[in-house]
């Protein structure tokens, strides 16, 4: 069987829990070693053979992904992030499906999220933003012209931009051609998660020159809109006290609330009556 895992962000304990269960029953794991935390590897068993796609052809990758299905052994291909954000996955799945090998994904932390976490930020604050668009630049890889950062920033949501930090002057300006105030914030989340992380909050006029001086040109991601402010959103209908849902009624008290550990509803006892208030013998 084969199994497609993301090895999440950065941290190596971010991978989810069946990753790592996937990491340590594979007889063979192909990883993307340019950017996939070598730690994920100490999970694999003394006998697992052990690829890195980063000095591979996609028809090198593909030879040992059928050679291992042929010897009925166990693959997985660890890729960097969640798979299936600019994983490049299909066309590697493509190939399968012309073989009738059957494969399985496993989600991992994108890097977005893991910048998110590092900077305690909300992309969807209510009066601010309600979307996330999640974006790059053209590169080597072509970007539909319905998807140019023009049109993307004309909606003033939050964006999470990747594989851009070394274009960060162009960026801008087609952030600020599309709509964006050059005042705008915006942060440069690099290696989110990392023990080398590095952070900067900085506005979409800066993203270049912040860049510039921290010495940054890759392997980060971009962050742009109003929500990094933290600021003028209103609070959340979801805890409203007189919001009611499926869930919750208006004006309940705290100890309505408790459950147990599986989740269901722990009823407060009403407090014993003494078995002989009098006294009596």
């Amino acid at each position: 069987m084969i199994y497609f895992v993301g090895a999440g962000c950065g941290a190596a304990d971010l991978i989810t829990v069946r990753g790592m269960k996937l990491l340590q029953l594979a007889d063979v794991i192909i990883y993307a070693g340019s950017l996939v935390n070598p730690e994920l590897l100490e999970y694999a068993k003394d006998s697992c053979e052990i690829y890195n796609s980063a000095t591979m052809t996609l028809d090198e990758v593909m030879e040992v992904m059928l050679k291992s299905d042929r010897e009925r052994k166990t693959l997985v291909r660890l890729h960097t992030g969640e798979p299936s954000i600019y994983g490049a996955v299909q066309e590697q799945m493509h190939i399968l499906d012309e073989n009738n090998i059957a494969y399985e994904s496993c989600p991992g932390v994108s890097a977005c999220f893991g910048a998110a976490a590092s900077l305690n930020l909300e992309y969807t604050l209510p009066d601010i933003s309600q979307s996330l668009i999640i974006t790059r630049m053209e590169g080597r890889t072509s970007v539909p012209e319905k998807e140019s950062i023009e049109s993307f920033a004309a909606h003033g949501a939050s964006m999470a931009i990747y594989l851009s930090a070394g274009m960060l002057e162009e960026l801008q300006e087609r952030l600020v051609r599309g709509g964006y105030d050059k005042n705008t914030p915006a942060a440069i989340v690099y290696k989110a998660t990392w023990p080398d992380e590095e952070k900067y909050i900085c506005t979409v006029g800066t993203l270049a020159s912040t860049a510039k001086a921290k010495g940054i040109s890759n392997l980060a991601v971009i962050l742009v809109g109003n929500v990094i402010a933290k600021s003028n959103y209103s609070l959340s209908k979801l805890y409203d006290p007189s919001f009611e849902t499926m869930y919750r009624t208006p004006h309940q008290s705290p100890s309505d609330h408790l459950v147990s550990p599986s989740g269901s509803v722990v009823a407060e006892q009403a407090p014993l009556e003494p078995s002989n208030p009098q006294g009596e013998a």
